[in-house]
């Protein structure tokens, strides 16, 4: 098989990927980069749950690949299916390889649909979605539409998943929408982790925020099998893994997450199979000529996209200088920012780093839903996102903050 060669190799077209590539290209337009991707298409799917909720139409979270490659450089339409990083050459699924000077693995996370018995025969019919799905999305405001009482179950899986928020942003979405339509839907909330949230601050305050729609809340319930005709979810309970039914009327079901298989099955996985990087400046704990971002690492951020706005220009500064052979000083803090829609008009905007440091971009307590936070994540958002993949990453004012323990005053 033939074997070309590249400069700089970019496993993935999506956030990461596109942003890397996009930098490297507007600091130093003559390098030879190619991006590997075989999508045809790039989606913006932090507006997913928007159009689970009704507030935004799928069809505009969607654009063709190719407006997004930059310029010049060259887009294998492939699949990377394994990594000789000994030789410096990336397997692609015809058997042809790659070899380069310098890799960026951008690979994202892979949706684990089927280690839940019985999900993928039901998924989008019988009341069973998920916002995680391009398809599923419309349907679950079709099911938000078309029950007027019942029970209608949220669930979240185990950690690391990619939006962390984003089981929790429909959960509020259809609290609201049951509430001013005047239903009485019995809604819960059945999460495998033991808390709200990963930061306690934004955890206690999004705990009020369920305590003021009345919702029921479960921890430490892991799902693992649907029946969508005979509409019963089964969990796992606790660390002794008890098994239980419960009766659903409609359930939005957040798949099982984990690095792509083909990363897990390499030389650059740690032992959980994700990239094994430096949480800090996001280069390869065993091979120096590579680098990651985005949901495919190892490092302990929240698997955002605002990480990826932040970890893109690390990456491409450490790149540019590896290769002119000064030294590489850019460093990531850990920022991640999840705008937890807490009603179809305001957001709690929950921004932190590692270690669960506080740091908010604006003044006021960030754990009060604000609709200016709203109209950020409706508007301004999306079209920031855009502008990001394509080298425009805007501004950054986010600032490490201490809370008071006291909440602030939370209307959903």
């Amino acid at each position: 098989m033939k074997t070309n060669k590249h400069q700089i190799v970019i496993i993935g077209g999506g956030a990461g990927g596109l942003s890397v590539a996009s930098q490297l290209r507007k600091h130093r337009p003559e390098l030879d980069i190619a991006i590997v991707e075989p999508s045809e298409h790039h989606y913006y799917q932090p507006a997913w749950t928007l159009v689970g909720g009704g507030a935004y139409v799928i069809e505009k979270t969607r654009r063709a690949q190719v407006r997004y490659i930059p310029r010049h450089a060259k887009w294998i339409r492939q699949q990377a299916v394994a990594f000789e990083p000994e030789q410096n050459t990336v397997v692609l699924a015809d058997g042809s390889r790659l070899q380069y000077e310098h890799l960026v693995v951008a690979a994202g996370i892979q949706l684990n649909w089927d280690e839940i018995t019985g999900l993928q025969e039901t998924l989008g019919k019988n009341g069973v979605t998920s916002n995680y799905s391009y398809a599923c999305a419309p349907y679950t405001w079709e099911c938000l539409r078309n029950h007027k009482e019942g029970r209608a179950l949220f669930t979240q899986p185990p950690m690391p998943i990619k939006c962390p928020g984003a089981p929790q942003k429909i959960l509020y979405l259809a609290a609201d929408y049951f509430r001013k339509q005047g239903l009485n839907m019995d809604v819960r909330f059945y999460t495998a982790g033991a808390s709200m949230f990963g930061v306690a601050p934004y955890a206690k305050a999004l705990a009020k925020v369920a305590s003021e729609y009345g919702l029921k809340t479960e921890f430490g319930h892991n799902l693992v099998a649907v029946d969508g005709p005979g509409k019963i979810a089964t969990f796992e309970v606790g660390a002794e893994r008890q098994r239980l039914e419960v009766e659903f009327d409609m359930i939005h079901v957040v798949p099982p997450q984990s690095a792509p298989d083909f990363i897990k099955q390499s030389p650059l996985a740690n032992a959980d199979g994700w990239v094994a990087v430096n949480r800090s400046n996001m280069r390869h704990e065993r091979y120096g000529n590579i680098h990651a971002i985005g949901d495919c690492t190892s490092a302990p951020h929240s698997k955002t996209a605002a990480a990826v706005r932040q970890i893109a220009p690390v990456v491409s500064a450490n790149l540019l200088a590896d290769i002119t052979g000064e030294e590489a000083l850019a460093s990531y803090d850990g920022y991640a920012s999840c705008p937890v829609t807490t009603s179809r008009d305001k957001v709690m905007l929950c921004e932190f780093a590692y270690d669960g440091a506080i740091t908010p971009s604006f003044s006021g307590d960030p754990r009060k839903p604000r609709h200016s936070y709203w109209l950020l994540k409706r508007y301004y958002l999306p079209w920031l996102y855009w502008r990001m993949i394509a080298g425009h990453l805007g501004p950054d004012q986010h600032a490490q903050r201490e809370l008071s323990d006291k909440l602030p005053l939370i209307s959903p």
